[in-house]
Parts: structure tokens; C-alpha cells; sequence
């Protein structure tokens, strides 16, 4: 089972519009939907689309919106109760699939839900093959929130003669991506899912040269090269996506590179937590770290062919379509 935990999750609202946005103007949408969102309950619902088991771990009142939209679509999940409606983030597509995001803070959860939180997740993860923590903090989380759950989850696997220490992936930005680098080897994931923007920030915290996410996105040799200097800091591993440019997957026996032909784009939301799905999927098979990388383009690139923030499934994709070139680390 992969456990996902999403400490602000959303309603993803996508709004369609039938050209370019216009600041200032007004435009008629050609379409509108919603889905329980946040990047990890997003991993969660592209695992079980796949027939994978997943559960998704998130605060909520039984009532909530988002929690209304996991239970119609079928996907396990536990919650802690809260007082707040959880958020709701509206994307602007654009045809051609320019994305413009506008995402609310959250709600604030005091220190005792934080931990309540933070136990239900220990409690949920027990046995699982991998745990996925995933996204934004809400406002009033520390920032090393998922440093300190990753070395939770590990002690409390140590201290279970039943339970097995699950692989831990982090996906988020910011401070709390940052942070997952300096939680000392109990704090540290086995896999780091950034985009080429916050590669380059992590890698700039790991001491490689500075460098743009635009300069990482448009030269992959480069990206598998920052990547490495994230992975010699004590990461497992590092899948970088890296926009129409496919991504990088860089462990500490070898770099590859996946690209996938182009597709006709419509959301861009959710395609990185697709590639993400993907790349457990594949590991959970057994796969190859290439073939992990491999599965991990073709759902993102499904992703992004598909509406809104719609997670395609296995059968949707096409993994016999990327082609990988292997890289050098440094």
C-alpha cells in the first residue's frame, strides 16, 4: 500500500477558457470542473485509477467538499476533523495548456492538530510500501514539518517488530522542500520530486552552481547534474520533471533522461503528481530505476493531455512512446 498525506489539501476548480487570458477583461469560460485535489490526495487518486491501493491521509470535517469528492470517486482516506472548510484553488487554462494557478493559504491548524495530524499519519502508515508527503504547508506549520514526519514514521517503524520502515518521497516547494535536506539521515527522503525550478533551489542548498530553473528546464545534462549534487547531500534519489523536456530520474549508481513525443496539452495541473503516481507505480512492479522513470513520463505527459486536473490510469498511457538516454552525474 503507498500512503499519501496532504496537510493542505484543496478543491481544485479549472476554469477553461476558450483563448488567451485578458487582465482586466471578461471572458466567458467553455467549461468548468472540480476535483478533490492537493498534490498528494492527486498522487492518490492517479494510484487508484491504476488499480493500485492507496490511501490518502488529509485533514477535514466529514463534510467537506473535498472529502465528498474522494468518497465519490472511490479513494480510501482517513482525516482529522477540523472546524475550517479546506481551500479551493482555481486554474485558468488557456488552449495550448498555459496554466494560471491561484491558490488560497489554507486553514490554520494549532500545534495539538498538527500533532493529531501528524499521528494519524504514523498510525495510517504502518506497513506501507512508501509514503508520499506531498505539497504546501498550512499557514502555522513549522517548515521542517516534513523532515520531522519522515524521522516519526521511521521510528516508529523501528520500535514495531511487525511494521516495515516505509520509502519516504517528498513533493513540495519552497521551505518545506528545502528543509527535507537538512532533517539529518532520519529525516531524509528516499525520493525528491521537484520541477526544474525548485531543483535549482535545492541544488543551490546542496552547493552546486547557481543556476535558473529555465537554464535546468532547457538543458537536461545540466538538471542531472544539479540533480546529483542533491543526492550526494544523502537523498535516495531525485526525479526532476522538467516541463516538454520529459524529466530526469538521478540515483547514486546512474542518471537518465526520459522524453516522451509532444502531446497536444490541455492542464498542466496535476501532471507532476501523475509522474510522481507513475514512478511508484513502476517501483512497486519491481522496475528497473529506468523503467521507474520511463512509467513516470508517460503518465505525466498523459496527464497534461487530459482536462482539468483529470489523473489518467495505466491503461491511458504510453510507456513504449519515451525514449531514455542514460547521463552523466557531474
Amino acid at each position: 500500500m503507498i500512503v499519501t498525506f496532504t496537510a493542505n489539501p484543496s478543491l481544485d476548480r479549472t476554469v477553461a477558457l476558450p483563448g488567451p487570458l485578458q487582465r482586466g477583461e471578461v471572458q466567458r469560460a467553455v467549461s468548468v470542473s472540480q476535483e478533490s485535489g492537493g498534490k498528494g490526495v492527486n498522487v492518490s487518486r492517479a494510484l487508484v485509477a491504476s488499480g493500485l491501493e492507496s490511501l490518502a491521509v488529509l485533514p477535514g470535517a466529514d463534510n467537506d467538499p473535498v472529502l465528498a469528492g474522494l468518497r465519490e470517486q472511490a479513494v480510501p482516506f482517513v482525516s482529522l476533523p477540523i472546524d475550517e472548510t479546506l481551500r479551493t484553488n482555481v486554474a485558468l487554462t488557456e488552449p495550448g495548456g498555459v496554466t494560471t494557478k491561484i491558490n488560497e493559504p489554507g486553514p490554520v491548524l494549532d500545534e495539538n492538530e498538527q500533532e493529531a495530524l501528524l499521528k494519524l499519519l504514523v498510525e495510517s502508515s504502518r506497513g506501507a510500501s512508501w509514503v508520499v508527503l506531498a505539497g504546501s504547508l498550512p499557514p502555522g506549520f513549522p517548515g521542517d514539518f516534513y523532515a520531522t514526519a519522515a524521522r516519526r514514521l521511521r521510528s516508529s517503524a523501528d520500535g514495531a517488530s511487525s511494521a516495515r520502515t516505509p520509502l519516504i518521497a517528498v513533493d513540495s516547494s519552497g521551505l518545506p522542500l528545502a528543509a527535507a535536506l537538512t532533517g539529518g539521515p532520519e529525516g531524509m527522503p528516499d525520493l525528491l520530486k521537484p520541477n526544474a525550478e525548485e531543483l535549482a533551489e535545492l541544488a543551490a542548498a546542496a552547493g552546486f552552481a547557481p543556476a535558473t530553473g529555465d537554464e535546468l528546464e532547457a538543458d537536461p545534462a545540466a538538471a542531472a547534474a544539479a540533480a546529483a549534487a542533491v543526492v550526494r547531500s544523502g537523498v535516495g534519489a531525485v526525479l526532476a520533471t522538467l516541463g516538454s523536456k520529459g524529466a530526469v530520474l538521478v540515483t547514486a549508481d546512474g542518471a537518465w533522461l526520459a522524453t516522451h513525443p509532444p502531446v497536444s496539452a490541455v492542464s498542466t495541473v496535476g501532471a507532476g503528481d501523475s509522474a510522481l503516481a507513475g514512478y511508484l507505480l513502476a517501483h512497486g512492479q519491481g522496475a528497473a530505476p529506468a523503467d521507474c522513470l520511463r512509467q513516470a513520463v508517460a503518465h505525466g505527459a498523459a496527464a497534461a493531455s487530459l482536462p482539468g486536473s483529470t489523473v489518467p490510469a495505466v491503461h491511458q498511457t504510453t510507456p513504449d512512446a519515451v525514449t531514455i538516454t542514460a547521463l552523466r552525474k557531474d
